[in-house]
């Protein structure tokens, strides 16, 4: 028998399957995720993938060839964004304001650490012809369990739902935080004793 969940990919011992929450969302999600983060524990990636019907997960690095990437890039009547902070992005909720969400919108999102996610923005040119998003500079991330450059660095499934919070006012999507902290408490109850305290509670 396998230490896995076949579904969410985690150890049997910090499954999240039962905290995840079906969500509809207008707004479609395509994850392009770093193969480094595919098998990671703390992963968030897939918080998303599994709660949001309207999401999918594309591993790898370089997709300028990747058939169903650039098959969603190509379809008509699609709004694509990325979600990528640039000297010419727009805030994330003045798509509703350009969309009314009458048409349909997709957004990219890169799932890496900050440098390698800079590394498959680079590579990736098909996605510079997109319009970026960024989200507001002063939220604050809550990742207490991998450490993060900066105290507004965003785990994937923040950034998703803060994302789509912007974009879908009406739409509660605070499930996705849900399943995230309880994913985070759960890593943190099967961390040998110390271990949470000693490299994450004291960052200075």
């Amino acid at each position: 028998m396998s230490r896995y969940c076949s579904q969410c990919g985690k150890a049997h011992k910090v499954c999240i399957c039962s905290v995840i929450t079906p969500l509809h969302s207008d707004v479609e999600l395509i994850i392009l995720q770093h193969p480094t983060e595919e098998h990671r524990p703390m992963g968030t990636a897939r918080i998303l993938s599994l709660s949001l019907n309207n999401s999918q997960v594309l591993i790898g690095e370089d997709f300028r060839q990747d058939e169903t990437l650039n098959t969603l890039l190509g379809e008509e009547g699609v709004a694509h964004y990325v979600l990528y902070p640039s000297d010419t992005s727009i805030v994330a909720s003045d798509v509703i304001a350009r969309h009314q969400l009458q048409q349909k919108v997709r957004v990219i999102l890169l799932d890496g650490t900050w440098k390698k996610a800079f590394k498959m923005w680079q590579i990736n040119t098909q996605l510079h012809a997109l319009p970026a998003l960024h989200l507001p500079t002063d939220l604050k991330g809550n990742y207490r369990i991998r450490k993060a450059p900066s105290d507004n660095a965003l785990s994937t499934v923040e950034a998703g739902y803060h994302l789509l919070s912007m974009m879908e006012v009406d739409a509660d999507f605070s499930p996705l935080l849900t399943a995230f902290e309880q994913m985070i408490d759960a890593q943190i109850c099967h961390m040998p004793p110390g271990v949470f305290e000693r490299n994450y509670l004291n960052k200075e």
